[in-house]
């Protein structure tokens, strides 16, 4: 797997580039990768001339041929003027528009001050949102005085196993009987698919009817349902029997539904895309 780094920094050295590193250290110590990093510094210049001439430099290329081929990405910029800095975006204005359709992307930003830590949610995750990446849920941002603080580590640690969950899972594909953390699936497909944690407990499907509430010619037949309308409820033919809950209304009949994994999910947006 390949992991890219993305580093807005303009001094050397950098508390961007620092923090950058810190994430890329951690991602690799939860899953095997391969690091890359795009230092933008270097290729103002270039991306610059991509917006007068349309053609991108040699070194540009490269870097964008990087970015798009990546397993994973980690983004990384200074705050300036309670957003990302110009040279960031304008690295994202110059990539290909489908470039980070469904990639992971951990975004993570370094200032002066805790007050523009929301610049990770309010600038950040919208514009990778748009570019229909997927933004990991945990952002990084580390002010000057989070350096040495002990909240900075479990941030680092929490957003780079929820980056490698995600690389890991990619690059694997979306395996028969995966476990789904959260409780999406369980077992796998079996004779339909057995869910739990979801809306049906113990229930398997089998040929589209639901097995522990066997559908009948439309009608369920003592279904279950945990945590749901009815317990112990018999409705045949669309009539609720004795047994349903009192105040509640009659159960006509149980709609199909189906939990689709993340892999699937993600599968689906890049194939559209």
């Amino acid at each position: 797997m390949r992991l890219v780094v993305v580093s807005a920094g303009l001094s050397v050295p950098s508390s961007t580039r620092l923090l950058a590193d810190r994430l890329a250290a951690a991602v690799t110590g939860r899953t095997p990768a391969g690091i890359e990093v795009v230092e933008l510094r270097d290729l103002a210049v270039q991306i610059a001339h991509t917006f007068t001439n349309g053609f991108a430099g040699r070194d540009l290329a490269a870097a964008q041929r990087a970015v798009a081929g990546a397993d994973g990405l980690i983004v990384v910029t200074p705050v300036f003027s309670a957003s990302y800095s110009g040279l960031f975006k304008a690295f994202f204005d110059v990539l290909d528009k489908d470039a980070l359709v469904g990639k992971p992307v951990l975004i993570a930003a370094t200032g002066g001050t805790a007050r523009h830590s929301l610049v990770l949610d309010h600038a950040l995750r919208p514009l990778f949102s748009y570019l229909r990446a997927v933004v990991v849920p945990t952002g990084v941002y580390a002010a000057s005085e989070d350096w040495g603080a002990g909240g900075l580590d479990g941030r680092i640690a929490r957003a780079a196993g929820e980056l490698a969950a995600l690389m890991t899972g990619l690059s694997g594909g979306a395996a028969a009987g995966r476990a789904e953390a959260g409780g999406a699936v369980v077992a796998g497909a079996v004779a339909g698919d057995t869910r739990t944690g979801a809306a049906v407990i113990g229930g398997a499907t089998t040929g589209g009817a639901t097995a522990g509430a066997a559908a009948t010619g439309g009608a369920a037949i003592g279904a279950a349902a945990t945590g749901g309308a009815m317990t112990g409820g018999a409705s045949a033919g669309g009539a609720s029997a004795e047994g349903a809950s009192a105040g509640l209304p009659a159960v006509e009949r149980i709609a199909e539904f189906e939990v689709v994994p993340f892999e699937r999910q993600l599968a689906a947006l890049r194939s559209a895309g």
